[in-house]
């Protein structure tokens, strides 16, 4: 039920699993039952806000590590934003959850990403599939079409070079941008990041 509940899937079986928010309560259980041993949280950090605190004390109850990296699903990531995701890759111990809002559109991105940082780019259509609408609820609003499309983007501009030194000597946000707007896809997003937005309502 509360893997129902909480979008729980596993990206890498015993490696690494995806999920939504755990609200309601349910985080220790669910990460007992699935030996889960830390938690990427792609929301950032919000020291003032109760599900972070909470998250954070069950992680410290069970002995378990939390990450936080910030990502968003409506702007364009900065490179130091990739850049800490994979270093979460590297140092969360396995099997780690990764985790945003609903677990459907910036966790898909994640995921795909762990993906093809873990395995290559021969896990490109693995990768893609982690937004499948069926089985994760993967249907972008208006300024997430960026979302899927960046994995194309990506194997394109690295060229066959792995994932984190892409991202360290040449992603560039802009480049992204211009890729999209040449693919037709201008206003897929709401541009690059440049601060954290919240809901007011995520208290």
């Amino acid at each position: 039920m509360l893997d129902w509940l909480y979008n729980f899937h596993w990206i890498k079986e015993g490696q690494a699993a995806r999920s939504s928010q755990a609200f309601f309560g349910g985080l220790e259980s669910l990460m007992t039952r699935h030996g889960l041993k830390a938690i990427i949280n792609l929301r950032g950090e919000n020291a003032d806000l109760s599900w972070w605190r909470y998250e954070r004390a069950v992680c410290a109850r069970i002995g378990a590590t939390h990450l936080d990296a910030q990502m968003s699903s409506r702007h364009l990531p900065l490179p130091t934003m990739l850049a800490r995701l994979v270093e979460c890759f590297e140092t969360a111990p396995r099997p780690f959850l990764l985790k945003c809002s609903g677990g459907h559109d910036r966790t898909a991105l994640g995921a795909a990403l762990f993906l093809i940082h873990d395995e290559g780019w021969q896990a490109l259509d693995k990768a893609v599939a982690q937004f499948d609408a069926r089985l994760y609820g993967h249907k972008p609003k208006k300024h997430q079409h960026w979302l899927k499309p960046f994995l194309a983007f990506a194997a394109e501009d690295a060229k066959g070079a792995p994932l984190s030194a892409w991202i360290k000597e040449h992603y560039r946000a802009e480049a992204l941008a211009a890729w999209l707007s040449a693919h037709g896809l201008s206003d897929s997003h709401k541009g690059i990041f440049e601060k954290p937005v919240r809901s007011p309502f995520q208290l």
